[in-house]
Formats: C-alpha cells, structure tokens, sequence
C-alpha cells in the first residue's frame, strides 16, 4: 500500500493572492487606495489576485485552500505610519511576513503608501514561481504472512449406546422419607431408596446394588442405569 501527503508549503506553491477590500486598521474600503495598491504590487510579483468579496473563478470558490490570504497589520503613531505584510493560507499559518515599513510624512495618503511600497520590498526580495505543490509518495512494503490451520481434532469414537428396556414385575409401594421415599414390595422389603431433587417425579435411585434414576414418563415410572455402558431402562409399578 502506498501513503501520499504533501511537503511543507511555500509561497511558491500558490498561484492565487486573496485581497480585502477593507484593511482591519482602516475604517473605509480602500481609503487612501491602499487595497488597489496592495493588489497592483501583487500583480507585479507574478500571482493572480483577487479581492476576497468578489466573485472568484470556480477553482478558488470550491477550494479556499488553493489561494494565499493577504493581510497587513497597521499601526500608526504620532510620528511614523508603520504597515506589516503577512500571507496566510486557509487554515491561518503565516508562510510569509516581511519587514516592517515605516513612513515619517505627515500627510496620510503619502505615508501609508511609502509604508505600504517599503513592507514590500521583503516580498520583491524574495524569488517567487510558481510550482504546484507535488505529492509525495511513501511505498510501504506489503508483508504476507501464511497462517497455517492448525491440525484438526482428534476424534474419539463414539460409543454408541442402545437401551436394554426390562419390566419388573410386581407392585412397589412409596413409603416418604426425610430426603424422599422408599419403595417396598410385598415381602416388604425395601427394593428402591429415592432421594429428591429439584425437579418434580425425577428422583436419583439406588437399589442396593446399581445407582441410577427414576422419573415419571407418560404416566408411568421408570428406572434408569448404566450396566457394562449400556443404558438399562427398567419399568416400575409404583404406588404412591
């Protein structure tokens, strides 16, 4: 995969000056033609200006950040008229600001045009062209990794388990205990030893010999045990 960007901006990657037609330090468009001026000395630089309130070409309208923004910080005192250039682009990072300019004349228009022609020079110093700004393309190798599956399971055989059913004969009696019943015959004695659990007719079993389950069924009782892993399923007659 590859990764673009772009290398740090200059003035030289614009070719487009955004002008006000109102400085922030003046209280009128224009006054003392100074935004004419700006953007006459602009024009003379090379770029393609533009006062920012007018209608722009279509390349500028849809991207603001193709074009530089001008703008001159003014500040005047009893003596002097001091004027600062500053290009910005969209975002607001000055990539350009020159000297100072200063003018000692009295007069207005006069001084704020020296001041204006003198913050300038910086910029006439400096080589202006136009270069379009280049990507620049970073090539990321592309590693491939083969991921081998891991071996599948070992399967352990399934026993299959078939169920020997077997009806005892003869009538069981439930006698309740303190943990379940205890199921009788006739003799009596005690065939079954049911404990409770928590769910209703299904109680764990012992006869004595071979431990297991029974539950009811249908309506009938049965008696549930493994013998030799295979599933013995004994029928009861039971009478609670």
């Amino acid at each position: 995969m590859s990764f673009s960007g772009y290398a740090q901006n200059t003035i030289n990657n614009y070719k487009y000056v955004l002008v006000p037609e109102k400085f922030s330090f003046l209280k009128q468009e224009n006054q003392y033609n100074l935004n004419a001026l700006t953007k006459k000395l602009l024009d003379d630089k090379g770029f393609t200006v533009y006062y920012d309130n007018t209608d722009l070409p279509e390349e500028i309208a849809n991207n603001k950040c193709k074009a530089l923004t001008l703008d001159i910080l003014g500040k005047s005192t009893m003596f002097s008229t001091n004027l600062t250039l500053l290009l910005k682009d969209c975002k607001g990072a000055v990539l350009f600001k020159g000297k100072e300019g200063k003018s000692r004349e009295k007069e207005y228009d006069i001084s704020y045009t020296n001041a204006l022609r003198e913050a300038f020079t910086s910029l006439n110093d400096l080589p202006y062209a136009y270069t379009p700004a280049t990507s620049v393309q970073e090539e990321v190798k592309t590693v491939t990794v083969t991921v081998t599956p891991p071996p599948p399971p070992i399967q352990t055989p399934v026993k299959t388990v078939t169920t020997e059913k077997v009806e005892i004969n003869g009538t069981l009696y439930a006698q309740a205990t303190a943990t379940g019943y205890q199921l009788i015959d006739t003799s009596p004695k005690i065939v079954f030893t049911l404990l409770k659990t928590s769910v209703p007719d299904y109680f764990i079993a012992t006869n004595g010999n071979v431990n297991g389950i029974v539950f009811k069924k249908n309506e009938n009782w049965f008696f549930d045990y493994y013998k030799n892993d295979q599933l013995v399923s004994e029928k009861l007659s039971v009478k609670f």
